[in-house]
């Protein structure tokens, strides 16, 4: 092969190799500018959406707290309920733990008093 050949089929290749890398630029150039577009969508949905749960979750989180400070004072209230009743309910077994004392102790000296009367009519 001679020279100009030899420059002549290094030059195509070089044209070759410019055209190709222009097309792969082009087609790479493509995909980011799509990429970019979609990511900018996503961002605005994004906003959007962060926006919608913002408004909306505040009132829920203020009614949930409501609800929350509700509960504590039906739960208090509870706690205050049964604190009453098993004070009752000890005044109550208290009181009725004597009476019974005092009337076993009734009935007791009771039947004593029968029996002794009984067996010294027998004598």
């Amino acid at each position: 092969m001679d020279i100009e050949s030899s420059q002549l089929l290094l030059n195509q290749g070089l044209a070759f190799l410019y055209i190709s890398s222009g097309i792969f630029l082009l087609v790479v150039g493509g995909f980011l500018v799509k990429l970019i577009y979609d990511s900018s969508k996503l961002v605005k949905n994004a906003t959007v959406t962060t926006e919608i749960v913002n408004t909306e979750l505040k009132p829920t989180l203020d009614e949930l707290n409501k609800t929350l400070k509700t509960v504590n004072e039906i739960v208090q209230n509870t706690g205050e309920g049964v604190g009453s009743v098993k004070l009752g309910l000890e005044n109550i077994l208290s009181k009725t733990k004597l009476m019974s004392k005092n009337l076993f102790g009734g009935l007791l000296s009771g039947f004593m008093t029968v029996y002794s009367l009984f067996c010294k009519k027998r004598k």
